[in-house]
């Protein structure tokens, strides 16, 4: 049998076969759900989740649309319809996770009970097409707003969202396409059958949900390595940085300051006594003194100044561009704040001593500062403590502790 008697054409036009289409198609999600739920184990990733219900939802609407026939079609239409309609719209809510968005779920119900609906009314019980017009609609909404998510996905993920956006983007336009079509010619005209019937559509699909899972993965693997990074920077009890994370980010900040010689400020903190509240009221005291103390800090800086705990019972910030005046305001600020702050169970919260430096242009070495500022914190606990002594870093470090090259 040769290859063109082997293979169904119409005039001149290779003509796929729908039951095939859908079988192959079928077989893929299976798939790729396993794979995907897979993935979704090993990272948790929300918008893993979003995928492998989005999955499930094709999965099923395909499926379902294989019983229109006249014993089903008064149920299985309007039911595959909406199915595929939450299945793209779960396909917009994993693209809002990949961006660090709430899913917002409500549009999905929303649009599958339109799609039911819509197919319900029209003509259900004699016409598989039932409702089509607003099917095709809902799908190109779908696919439109996932396209728009994943284009727009922050910096740090558009590397990796650009593949499965513009493979979205192109789906959207033959959706685009389809109902357009639909709407000049219905389903029973000649060009839709052709190029926007149940087999062509199945292939598109195909080639959306492999692209998506393959982007989809390595997005979920980004997410999860990054989360691992962050819970690698951060203190398990304050949330705040760790002394290696705050000393990286703070000499980063620290040049940028340096560039535009506006200098910064630094503050180091040690809550007085400290050991006396674990001897006195166990060690869950101390730790809620400490978070307590964490709240007061993070409440009292601004969102561009960095936070960290540098050991034990102290903490550490810098606060670029901030005068000596303003970062001593701060620090009284924040034990305004703690003294504010009811302990458990009528525990008193400790008082702090601060220790303030600062350096209004020119090159200062973060080391230091903050050596400067420990004396300074030395001072406050030499001098009884709960108070904030203030000692402004000179322009240029000693010949110890200068830079290679810096006179």
């Amino acid at each position: 049998m040769s290859s063109l008697t082997a293979f169904p054409w119409q005039d001149g036009v290779a003509a796929l076969d729908p039951l095939s289409v859908q079988v192959c198609l079928g077989i893929v999600t299976v798939t790729l759900l396993i794979l995907s739920g897979a993935s979704y184990r090993r990272t948790r990733s929300a918008s893993a989740g979003w995928w492998c219900v989005s999955l499930l939802l094709l999965m099923a609407g395909r499926s379902t649309l294989l019983f229109c026939d006249p014993t089903w079609l008064a149920w299985a239409c309007h039911v595959g319809m909406a199915l595929m309609v939450a299945g793209v719209f779960c396909i917009w809510a994993g693209a809002r996770a990949v961006c660090g968005r709430e899913g917002h779920p409500w549009p999905i119900p929303v649009a599958a009970g339109i799609a039911a609906v819509c197919s319900f009314l029209e003509n259900p019980f004699t016409d598989l097409w039932s409702g089509g017009f607003a099917y095709l609609g809902l799908m190109l909404a779908g696919m439109t707003m996932a396209t728009v998510e994943f284009w727009f996905a922050p910096s740090e993920r558009a590397r990796a969202t650009r593949l499965v956006a513009t493979t979205a983007g192109l789906t959207a336009a033959y959706f685009l396409a389809r109902w357009l079509s639909y709407a000049a010619e219905g389903a029973a005209g000649e060009d839709f059958k052709r190029y926007f019937g149940p087999a062509p559509a199945g292939v598109v699909f195909l080639v959306l949900l492999i692209t998506a899972s393959f982007s989809m993965s390595n997005l979920s693997h980004e997410q999860l390595h990054d989360k691992l990074r962050r819970r690698a920077e951060k203190d398990h009890l304050t949330g705040l940085l760790n002394r290696g994370a705050f000393l990286d980010l703070a000499g980063a900040v620290l040049s940028r300051a340096e560039t535009k010689a506006s200098g910064a400020a630094l503050i180091l903190a040690d809550l007085d006594h400290f050991k006396a509240i674990n001897d006195d009221y166990g060690h869950a005291a101390g730790d809620a003194a400490l978070k307590a103390f964490a709240k007061a800090c993070s409440a009292s800086v601004r969102s561009s100044d960095v936070l960290g705990r540098y050991g034990g019972e102290e903490f550490i910030a810098l606060l670029p561009g901030a005068s000596q005046q303003r970062a001593e305001e701060i620090a009284s600020e924040i034990s305004d704040r703690l003294a504010a702050t009811e302990g458990p169970n009528g525990m008193p919260l400790p008082t702090v001593s601060y220790g303030v430096t600062s350096s209004t242009g020119g090159w200062v070495d973060l080391a230091f500062m903050i050596s400067v500022a420990d004396a300074a914190l030395y001072s406050a606990k030499a001098q009884g403590r709960d108070r904030v002594v203030g000692d402004r870093a000179p322009h240029a470090a000693p010949d110890s502790l200068a830079r290679e090259g810096q006179p």
